[in-house]
């Protein structure tokens, strides 16, 4: 099993986001606070970074999470805002929404990745002290159950995008940069919901 916590007996809230690399479409993001005083149940020991679960798995964990966690959020920051701040600001944006949409606050914040800026939620005075780790979508369980969350809202969007869009093939690539994709931009030009500050090839 995965590390329940980084610090232990604080309120601590993992967070993740999913869709940095795609041309097209939301980057979501999800922050999760577990009750690590109760993670006796084998679905945690199955728990992972979403990328090395399949995609039944990530929609069985999904809401088992979303049933067992303390709490959890997920949040959206959209293509035109990607196009504004660039995908890093928005990726960190994505995940500090998520943060204040959470019913519980947490006193301390763990991040997969390396980059972070300082959150202090809205109405309060003090910033809520944070932790990047690298690849910590594979070391603490939270961070995990937060990518389950972002990766699975967004395949969710993206589907919902494909029927508006059939012919840039969402329903397989996700918004990815997939040769399907590249050739049904160059054919059909982009959707307004491409990232125009992405390499679209056009």
């Amino acid at each position: 099993m995965l590390l329940p916590y980084y610090i232990a007996g604080v309120l601590e809230a993992g967070c993740d986001e999913a869709g940095r690399g795609p041309l097209a479409g939301s980057v979501f993001a999800a922050a999760v606070i577990l009750d690590t005083q109760h993670l006796d149940k084998p679905e945690w020991n199955v728990l992972n970074d979403s990328k090395q679960l399949t995609e039944k798995q990530r929609n069985e964990l999904r809401p088992f999470i979303e049933e067992h966690a303390l709490a959890w959020a997920v949040a959206e920051v959209t293509a035109e805002e990607i196009d504004r701040i660039n995908i890093l600001n928005a990726s960190i944006l994505g995940m500090q929404r998520a943060l204040g949409k959470l019913s519980v606050q947490p006193q301390h914040i763990i991040v997969d990745g390396n980059k972070w800026k300082p959150y202090v939620p809205e109405g309060g005075l003090m910033e809520i002290p944070a932790q990047t780790v690298v690849k910590g979508d594979g070391k603490y369980l939270s961070i995990a159950a937060a990518s389950v969350l972002a990766k699975t809202y967004r395949d969710e969007y993206m589907l919902r995008l494909h029927e508006e869009y059939p012919m840039y093939h969402w329903d397989n690539n996700k918004g990815y940069p997939t040769a399907a994709h590249y050739a049904a931009i160059k054919e059909h030009g982009i959707s307004p919901y491409h990232r125009k500050s992405f390499n679209l090839k056009i």
